[in-house]
């Protein structure tokens, strides 16, 4: 029998806790506690080790981006992945959470089923960010001399790192910088969904990344990926 997924989530209002319960619940998904503050989001994933945290950004006692950066800076061999989710459109709050080591980025009015989606996705070792989102982090990490980005200060070791890379790795990378899916990499490389798969595993474990934005992060970074350069199947890089 398949372990259902486990999930906490993290709000200030009883409401959207209580609605995101039923939505996971009725779809199997196991919510094993809720949080009211992001200090409380923290003990909870201690006590509970999740799988998947949905965490809101403005809480009180310490927000949804200081409670990330704890859960996933602690020294332990279950890490959960994050999913911050807002009702506010900010980018201060995507950078941050990107910086804070989240796996996706979701504002508030998405669907149930998208909601399902998104921790499905991210507990499979994919990350998701919100389209629009991906549209201005693309502009923004074009700006490659920004400190303030994911290893910001560290380009020559970034280099260093892509070299490792064979030429289809390399190719892969480019491919998922401009947001495809495994199936739409797959199509467009005439690879199996499993052959795509072990391709993406082996470039986020030689580039030492945890998840699919972060190799975003780094194409973007490097030079690799550029906003100029064009999606290969069209509205799936923007």
């Amino acid at each position: 029998m398949t372990t259902p997924l486990r999930v906490v989530i993290a709000d200030d209002q009883a409401l959207v806790r209580t609605g995101f319960t039923m939505i996971l619940g009725a779809q199997g998904i196991e919510v094993v506690a809720e949080a009211d503050t992001g200090a409380a989001a923290v003990q909870a994933v201690r006590r509970t080790l999740p799988d998947v945290v949905l965490m809101d950004v403005r809480m009180p006692e310490m927000d949804g981006l200081e409670a990330t950066r704890r859960i996933l800076s602690a020294d332990s061999e279950h890490s959960p992945r994050v999913i911050i989710l807002t009702t506010f459109d900010l980018d201060q709050y995507v950078y941050a959470a990107l910086n804070a080591g989240a796996s996706g980025f979701l504002l508030k009015d998405i669907s149930p089923e998208h909601l399902v989606n998104a921790v499905r996705t991210v507990q499979t070792g994919d990350a998701l960010l919100a389209p629009a989102i991906t549209r201005r982090l693309i502009a923004r990490f074009a700006r490659r001399d920004d400190p303030s980005l994911p290893g910001g200060h560290d380009r020559a070791a970034q280099h260093s790192r892509l070299s490792s890379l064979t030429p289809r790795e390399t190719e892969v990378l480019l491919l998922i910088s401009h947001g495809l899916s495994n199936s739409e990499l797959a199509a467009h490389l005439h690879l199996s969904e499993a052959t795509v798969k072990t391709h993406v595993a082996r470039i986020l474990a030689k580039l030492h990344l945890r998840d699919r934005v972060q190799a975003v992060v780094l194409a973007y970074q490097t030079g690799l990926a550029t906003p100029a350069h064009p999606s290969p199947v069209g509205e799936a890089g923007r």
